[in-house]
């Protein structure tokens, strides 16, 4: 009964684990948890998700601009809209990457076809708006994938991207405080780092999201004193 149920739990971390397990292993090569060593310049890889939020992203890109940091920002492709779009297009210009996310859990129920056809629909409409199409990376709301999603990207050519282990902005449902949030990103970061925090929400584009911006102010110093320099994610995916 035990080994039964041990064998559910292990298929349900498998889809939902913040971190690589099971289905990783059993493809490997097709997602992104950990960039590759850079001996001698080691290298951690900020990233955003749920934007592009109209107050909270142009006050982000402020901060990586006055502290030189380049970053990954995983839109929501709803989000992005004529208001928006020269957001994108600045977060461009200013040396980022644009990749996609998804603010649904819904799509890990698609078919690889359908996946694959939405994931080119979608790219094809922010190019249409910002000028530019974001890189073959996606990242799945929160973390949810399965097989049917792998194959869809296989067939799209994109990549999974995902992040480094309690490398996350969730504090436990504990009050948000930039500080703290920084002191523990700095402190887990190793060469290769994928950090995420989130400059909008699934659902609301407009979300408060001054802790993020105050986080980063703090975080990157203190990234920098460790030695770190600050890569895009889309260099990974070729």
């Amino acid at each position: 009964m035990w080994f039964v149920l041990a064998g559910f739990a292990a298929v349900a971390i498998g889809h939902m684990a913040p971190f690589p397990f099971l289905l990783e292993y059993l493809g490997p090569g097709r997602s992104v948890w950990q960039g590759p060593p850079s001996p001698g310049s080691p290298t951690v890889f900020l990233s955003y998700d749920d934007g592009p939020n109209p107050t909270a992203t142009p006050a982000l890109l402020d901060e990586l601009a006055r502290e030189g940091a380049a970053a990954t920002f995983f839109i929501v492709p709803a989000h992005v809209t004529d208001e928006t779009a020269p957001i994108v297009r600045r977060a461009i210009d200013e040396g980022h990457s644009v990749a996609m996310h998804a603010s649904t859990r819904a799509l890990m129920l698609k078919t690889p076809r359908d996946l694959s056809d939405w994931l080119e629909a979608q790219a094809s409409a922010i190019e249409a708006l910002v000028g530019a199409r974001p890189c073959r990376l996606f990242r799945p709301h929160a973390g949810w994938r399965g097989g049917a999603m792998y194959e869809g990207l296989d067939l799209a050519g994109y990549h999974l991207a995902g992040w480094g282990f309690f490398l996350w902005d969730f504090d436990w449902w504990r009050k948000p405080n930039a500080e703290r949030l920084a002191a523990r990103l700095a402190g887990r970061a190793s060469d290769g780092s994928i950090v995420v925090m989130h400059d909008g929400h699934h659902e609301n584009p407009r979300a408060d999201r001054q802790r993020t911006i105050d986080a980063t102010r703090a975080l990157v110093p203190r990234l920098r004193a460790r030695g770190f320099a600050f890569g895009t994610l889309c260099s990974l995916a070729g």
